[in-house]
């Protein structure tokens, strides 16, 4: 049994986020037999720790929605961790790579909420019935841990390896769009590094919100009318580099876009 506390795990995954410096994965040493239920209750500690810091939650976002990631990691479900407000970067902004450890960067479409959505059995089409619009966003994923090293229980401990996001200024109603088949081009200073469609994210973006939603139901939680959710990455996540000029375009949804600076 470990004698450390849940407490102590967080600051120390937080400590590494502020002071840009990759770790050991906690499961290595710190808790060897962590499993996904207490590495939640580590994430929790860590949204605790920052909010006493004076950020504020943007919103929840959704990790390894891919069904091939999730089959490949011999998971039912995906993850989740939350976006705060010190995260968040304007459309056409730039971010300093001094800021991150290893960041990589993909394209995802956010759901923002019109009223609140409860589990338990929340479907995709309670949440498009909930949904107000919907908007391209860039997420910048950035694990504390050396060379991108983890298990499950170690990312969700490290909130799912938020890091910053760009939301993209134009927003859609749902009945403009077809999110299943929405296809999304991520570039990389004027070169395609990945494409993707909507049906990449549990076959439909809203089944990424509705899965959420029955996820936070088990301890209690909803989803709440104006947060902003990262539904999951529709391309792969690219490694960033000094100099880049990121761009994603998402059919009908319009682009976002972001410059890496020092």
């Amino acid at each position: 049994m470990s004698t450390i506390s849940n407490k102590e795990i967080a600051r120390f995954l937080l400590d590494a986020e502020l002071e840009r410096k990759d770790v050991v994965r906690i499961t290595s040493d710190k808790v060897p037999n962590l499993n996904v239920e207490d590495a939640y209750l580590i994430q929790e500690e860590l949204v605790k720790l920052k909010l006493k810091e004076g950020h504020s939650i943007v919103g929840p976002k959704m990790g390894l929605t891919s069904l091939a990631k999730m089959k490949q990691m011999n998971v039912e479900e995906p993850i989740y961790g939350y976006i705060f407000d010190n995260m968040v970067v304007p459309d056409g902004g730039t971010i300093s790579l001094s800021d991150f450890i290893h960041p990589k960067v993909e394209a995802e479409v956010a759901f923002i909420l019109g009223k609140d959505i409860e589990g338990p059995s929340i479907s995709g089409a309670q949440v498009l019935a909930a949904t107000e619009y919907v908007c391209p966003a860039l997420e910048i994923i950035d694990s504390r841990y050396e060379n991108f090293n983890f298990t499950l229980p170690d990312v969700i401990a490290d909130n799912a390896s938020s890091s910053k996001v760009v939301f993209g200024n134009t927003v859609r109603k749902l009945e403009e769009l077809d999110l299943e088949l929405i296809g999304t081009v991520l570039s990389i200073n004027g070169e395609i590094k990945d494409l993707g469609v909507g049906a990449a994210v549990l076959g439909h973006p809203a089944n990424s919100v509705a899965m959420l939603a029955n996820m936070l139901h088990r301890k209690g939680e909803k989803l709440t009318a104006g947060q902003v959710i990262l539904t999951g990455g529709i391309t792969g996540a690219v490694h960033l580099s000094y100099g880049d000029y990121v761009s994603a375009k998402l059919d009908g949804l319009g682009e976002v876009h972001f410059s890496v600076g020092e």
